[in-house]
This record gives structure tokens, C-alpha cells and sequence, in this order.
């Protein structure tokens, strides 16, 4: 083993298993809301104009999506009438 091997190899990573598990459970967790807080920062927020705009696609995207699936349904409610009962639209 050399040197370095030997230093990467103690440390915390070596300590994993030790200690107290409630210490170790509060640890992690101070960890995990640090990692979080940290991404939080990286955040770039929209400014006003683009978040309207950003809301605006959605809306409008979504509305789209609505009335296709609504037609489709229509047309295809129309058509399976038609199959069993025979009645003309």
C-alpha cells in the first residue's frame, strides 16, 4: 500500500461504521440540509417579465393539450355509438 493509498484510506470514510448511531443520524441529516441549502444557492431565479411568460406557455401549452384530448374523445365517443347502435352522429 502505498503512501497515499494509505492516507485516503482513514479519515471519515474509515469512520462510517463507529460511533454513536444517533450522532451519526444527526450528522447526516445537518449533511443533507447543507447539500441542500448549498443547491438552493446555485438557484437563478426568473425575473418578473420571464416568469409571466414562462406561466404563459404553460397555460396556453396546456390548454392546447385540453382541447385535443377533448376532440379526440368526442370523435371517438361519437364513433363507438355509432358501432354498437348504429344511430347516425
Amino acid at each position: 500500500m502505498t503512501e497515499t493509498s494509505a492516507k485516503r484510506g482513514s479519515g471519515r470514510a474509515g469512520q462510517a461504521g463507529r460511533g454513536n448511531p444517533v450522532s451519526r443520524l444527526y450528522g447526516a441529516l445537518a449533511l443533507f440540509i447543507r447539500q441542500i441549502l448549498d443547491e438552493m444557492r446555485k438557484v437563478i431565479r426568473p425575473t418578473g417579465p420571464e416568469l409571466v411568460r414562462y406561466t404563459t406557455v404553460v397555460i396556453v401549452f396546456v390548454l392546447v393539450i385540453m382541447a385535443f384530448v377533448s376532440g379526440f374523445d368526442f370523435v371517438w365517443n361519437k364513433l363507438i355509438s355509432w358501432a354498437f347502435t348504429g344511430k347516425a352522429f
